[in-house]
């Protein structure tokens, strides 16, 4: 395995990307995450436009390309910074790996492709889609795992990705702690790929050797915290965090992540608005119970320091990059 561009134990931040009422994309909202992302949840890294949850799917060519331009501008090379290429359209693909390396990215993350009429590809099919991407970039390579959007791949087919040099990381969307646990053993403990899971599933990834999980902020915050904690040795403390994850998001999960994580950063007083139209966001009833459990799990709004600080002098990373 080749040495650690990301901290671990750590979490993976998946910025949210927020737009305009022009539903274009709001360059200091996304700068105001970044910084919030960073500097107070303290995440390991950054992807940008990595995952469905920030609605690169509703992105044009060139809304996608500003994305990536302006998220990792905003960074700043404070942390890793992960940016999104997936596409089952391999040239497109492509053309965002040129962008990304171009703007100072640290590693590309690609969805695993369905075939374009629908299904899962073969492994050779899989492989070589991969193996184009790496002949692109010398860049580490992410493979995101998440059956819907993109293909459900076999066990053995990951494996065989974990092998392709170049692919130094998995985001694996599975709750399926079974599916975990064997890819734990034969592409983390195996010593091909660093093998990161999902919220619901950071405790037990890091108990079984892992490295840690991805998701949106502000549940990075909580999942920091409980990375530390295992760290640490205070396993109590690190179930305790873990349980805060048991209700939110699954109580509302039927909005999906993305509304509901867009209202809790509202929340905590870093609005990133809300999904992109004609979908929706949380009911007005909804939006009491959730802010109530978000009290309860310990993500309250920010001193109003803070607040001060978004309305108030520019950014460093702000402006045209």
């Amino acid at each position: 395995m080749a040495a650690e561009l990301i901290r671990t134990p750590g979490i993976i931040a998946a910025a949210l990307t927020p737009f305009t009422d022009e539903r274009r994309l709001d360059v200091a909202a996304l700068e105001r995450q970044i910084d919030y992302i960073i500097e107070e949840c303290h995440a390991a890294a950054v992807s940008i436009g990595a995952v469905e949850t920030a609605e690169y799917t509703v992105l044009d060519p060139t809304d996608r390309r500003e994305l990536i331009r302006r998220g990792v501008a905003a960074v700043r090379r404070r942390v890793p910074c992960i940016v999104g290429v997936s596409h089952p359209h391999l040239p497109t693909a492509l053309g965002l790996i040129v962008r990304g390396v171009g703007g100072g990215a640290d590693a590309v993350q690609a969805l695993a492709p369905q075939r374009p009429w629908g299904g899962a590809p073969t492994t050779a099919e899989v492989v070589a889609y991969y193996e184009a991407l790496l002949r692109h970039t010398r860049l580490p390579l992410v493979v995101y795992l998440n059956p819907g959007p993109g293909a459900d791949l076999p066990i053995p087919t990951c494996v065989e990705l974990a092998k392709l040099d170049g692919v130094a990381y998995f985001k694996e969307s599975s709750r399926d702690l079974r599916r975990v646990g064997r890819l734990l053993e034969e592409i983390d403990r195996a010593g091909h790929a660093r093998y990161f899971t999902t919220m619901e599933m950071l405790l037990i990834t890091l108990m079984l050797g892992g490295p840690g999980a991805t998701m949106p902020p502000p549940a990075v915050r909580l999942a920091e915290e409980l990375c530390a904690a295992f760290a640490a040795g205070d396993y109590a403390r690190a179930a305790e965090l873990q349980r805060r994850f048991a209700l939110f998001p699954a109580r509302w999960i039927h909005y999906g992540l993305t509304p509901l994580m867009k209202f809790a950063m509202q929340h905590v007083g870093v609005d990133v608005g809300e999904p992109a139209p004609p979908y929706q966001g949380l009911s007005a009833a909804d939006r009491a119970a959730v802010a109530a459990e978000l009290e309860r799990i310990g993500l309250s709004p920010r001193p109003r320091e803070h607040e001060t600080t978004a309305a108030g002098a520019p950014h460093a990373g702000s402006g045209d990059a």
